[in-house]
């Protein structure tokens, strides 16, 4: 017995220490990454950069209208997507069938996240932009991306659902509360800290996309801010991509002080969500 127990322990023992060095073999190339774009983009940050316009051929100034066009992209996905996502979710969840449809239904979400950003992009440029009318416009934009994140919220939201325990329904549905006041007030408190996976998850991809805004929203340079949802606009991504491979003679600094203000931008957006998750955590009852 003494033996069986000392063999377990010890292969306890090595399973941990091997999970501990997969989780450091993971963590280092990111620490490596973030503190290689830190060190070369720290001396371009400062007030100027951050709140000034671009000017001699983006070689000098700031990159306010890029991040102002970030924020508001990222705000009008949030606005179309999360409660459309939810709401699909909702419905795949607790009110659908378990029948081909709906199997049918979790088959294309699964393969729509699987589509790579580009083909989303020209879909954006042709329904959007040309057949709507939208123009190259942040309306545009923000729909585009709005499709290329509702698989991923969906999904997740779908699964978070499902982990609420059933008998949460079963007591509530007991005491005369209906499906809806029992999804309301129940399921969807309880599976919040999933939600909330799935939405930060979703924006997040849409913050640093390329190709959906290259196609639908983007500009090279606006001297201006946006002052309606049909205008075009800058953004991070696209800005980064410009001034590291259009703009001849770009300095260094600029290019990774702007990957570092994209890093730091979606990184906010991470510790926001995982503040308010653990917050939504600590009120869980199971």
């Amino acid at each position: 017995m003494k033996s069986s127990s000392h063999l377990r322990n010890r292969q306890q023992r090595i399973g941990f220490s091997l999970l501990t060095i997969m989780s450091f073999l993971t963590i280092i190339p990111i620490a490596g990454v973030v503190i290689y774009i830190l060190v070369l983009g720290a001396p371009a940050i400062n007030w100027e950069f951050i709140a000034g316009f671009p000017r001699g051929g983006m070689r000098e100034g700031g990159i306010w209208p890029a991040i102002v066009g970030t924020l508001y992209l990222t705000l009008g996905t949030a606005v179309f997507a999360v409660p459309l996502g939810i709401g699909a979710a909702i419905y795949l969840s607790e009110y659908a069938p378990d029948n081909k449809t709906t199997q049918l239904i979790r088959i294309a979400i699964i393969n729509l996240a699987g589509i790579p950003s580009v083909v989303f992009g020209l879909f954006g440029l042709g329904l959007f932009v040309l057949f709507l009318q939208f123009g190259t416009s942040i309306l545009a934009g923000s729909l585009t991306l709005s499709i290329m994140t509702l698989p991923v919220i969906i999904s997740t939201t779908e699964e978070a659902l499902k982990s609420v325990p059933q008998a949460f329904r079963t007591v509530s549905i007991s005491l005369g509360a209906t499906k809806w006041q029992t999804i309301r007030r129940i399921i969807l408190p309880q599976a919040l800290p999933g939600i909330l996976t799935g939405v930060i998850l979703g924006l997040e991809r849409a913050a640093g996309e390329t190709a959906p805004i290259l196609f639908t929203v983007a500009a090279f340079f606006l001297p201006r801010l946006p002052s309606s949802p049909l205008d075009a606009t800058m953004a991070l991504p696209y800005h980064l991509f410009v001034i590291s491979t259009q703009v001849p003679g770009m300095p260094i600094k600029i290019q990774y002080g702007t990957a570092l203000v994209l890093l730091v931008f979606v990184l906010s957006m991470n510790i926001i969500a995982t503040t308010i998750r653990s917050r939504a955590r600590a009120r869980r009852q199971w």
